[in-house]
């Protein structure tokens, strides 16, 4: 390449013979041919691409499209060249010649040394925008992440708080009934009661709550009634501490008289202790119950954020999905219905489990967000071949055409400032296109959106 095939173009205005002869020098003249690929999206940026003559379509992957998303067809006009100023810079589009012709393909680092021997002030300028806009970017998503972080915090600490206190709850209500049982035994033993009358009133007891159900609660209260009248008529003084367990546990009048023959005397301290008995039973329950919803919570905790494995594993995307709905379940609760549709032929696979939790979250916030907390999401795995997809179908009102058009552009949302994952659709493409080697498209009609996930069964090398 000749000084001359540079000095008419309008990008080296002003430049002498001598610095462009310098930039020739150290650079290399690339023929441009259609079809073939100069560079690549995601690659480092490493060189700085001008157009001398010719074109060259610029492309994106979005989804399972490859879309232009512009030309370089003037001459002077440029791609690439990021990593002069910035050394995480990489190229934003893959480069495709479409008409013969040239470029001129300058390395970044001599890129950068022209600049500052050329241009000082240039360069600091420069270098001075690439460093500001990467240090809001990282701002502007550490922000977004903490306020994730925060609602999802707060809703873990909702379902959590739930459990607990019924817990707190049952355990004091114990300690009540517990001393209620110990001191129906004391009057018991005070009154002389024989083994055969124990015996008798423990086999009594045991009739009780075995396979009753739930009872309904206007036909619990009738019950209550009646066995608190009962207990009246046979000046029974605690009937009130009485009556409930004997209800809940299913006794009947024929049974309250049963007990009334075997106890004689003792009716009052050996209906007590039974009462004491079947609420210490039903409390353990309720604090067993509570205690392992606590345990669940944690365990889906633990799969969501993947803190106890390593980066790569072999993993059921349905756990995943599962501890994501999980930790999203404060937003999933009133109004959103939930369908799990998930095939019985899905293979465990090799991935990024904390990045894939992350993009099932983000998914799953778009769909709730859509619909506006009411409305019906439905989750479907499957296999296809030699992937596993992962449907997410919502019913909210669709996405325009122009939205999905621009869905995984970096910084592209229709959410207001504060709301949202924080992730970005461009990162969950990212994370499963260039980490998974998968694909993420979106369908939608008014009506139904439905966003598809293909992953392999082994991720290809992380880069």
């Amino acid at each position: 390449m000749k000084v001359d095939d540079l000095r008419g173009i309008a990008l080296f205005a002003g430049l002498t013979d001598v610095q462009l002869g310098e930039l020739i020098d150290s650079s290399t003249e690339v023929p441009i041919e259609p079809g073939a690929v100069l560079f690549h999206e995601g690659e480092p940026a490493d060189f700085w691409w001008v157009l001398v003559d010719g074109a060259i379509a610029l492309h994106r992957q979005i989804g399972r499209e490859d879309t232009v998303m512009g030309k370089i067809d003037v001459p002077g006009r440029w791609a690439g060249g990021f990593r002069a100023w910035d050394e995480h810079g990489v190229y934003l589009a893959t480069g495709r010649g479409i008409a013969e012709g040239r470029v001129l393909r300058v390395p970044a680092g001599v890129l950068r040394e022209r600049v500052d021997a050329w241009f000082p002030l240039g360069g600091h300028l420069i270098k001075g925008v690439y460093g500001t806009a990467r240090a809001i970017e990282s701002t502007a998503r550490q922000r977004d992440a903490l306020i994730t972080l925060g609602t999802l915090a707060a809703g873990l600490a909702h379902e959590i708080n739930n459990p607990a206190a019924a817990a707190s709850r049952s355990v004091s209500a114990l300690d009540t009934a517990c001393n209620s049982l110990l001191s129906a035994l004391r009057r018991l033993a005070e009154g002389e009661i024989t083994a055969t009358q124990f015996s008798a009133l423990d086999a009594l007891r045991l009739e009780l709550g075995e396979g009753t159900a739930a009872p309904d609660p206007v036909d619990l209260a009738d019950a209550e009634n009646t066995i608190s009248e009962w207990l009246d008529r046979h000046d029974i003084e605690q009937d009130w501490l009485i009556a409930p367990p004997l209800a809940a546990a299913g006794a009947s009048l024929e049974w309250c008289q049963r007990a009334a023959e075997v106890l004689g005397d003792a009716l009052e301290p050996g209906l007590e202790w039974v009462a004491s008995t079947l609420a210490v039973a039903t409390l353990l329950g309720e604090v067993k119950e509570s205690t392992r919803r606590i345990s669940e919570l944690v365990a889906a905790v633990r799969s969501y954020s993947q803190m106890d494995r390593g980066s790569i594993q072999t993993i059921d995307v349905t756990e995943g999905i599962e501890s994501t709905l999980v930790m999203l379940g404060h937003k999933l609760r009133d109004g959103i219905e939930v369908i799990r549709s998930y095939g019985a032929d899905v293979p465990r696979i090799d991935a990024y489990a904390g990045e894939l939790n992350q993009v099932w979250t983000n998914l799953i916030d778009n769909a709730v967000d859509a619909m506006d907390g009411a409305g019906t999401l439905r989750i479907t795995t499957r296999t296809d071949g030699d992937r596993i997809v992962v449907d997410f179908t919502d019913t909210g009102p669709g996405m325009p055409p122009q939205v999905v058009a621009r869905a995984f552009e970096p910084f592209y949302t229709t959410k207001d400032v504060g709301k949202g994952t924080g992730l970005g659709l461009d990162i969950a493409q990212r994370i499963i296109a260039e980490h998974h080697g998968g694909t993420i498209t979106i369908h939608s009609h008014p009506g139904e959106t439905t966003v598809s996930v293909r992953l392999p069964h082994q991720p290809i090398t992380a880069g």
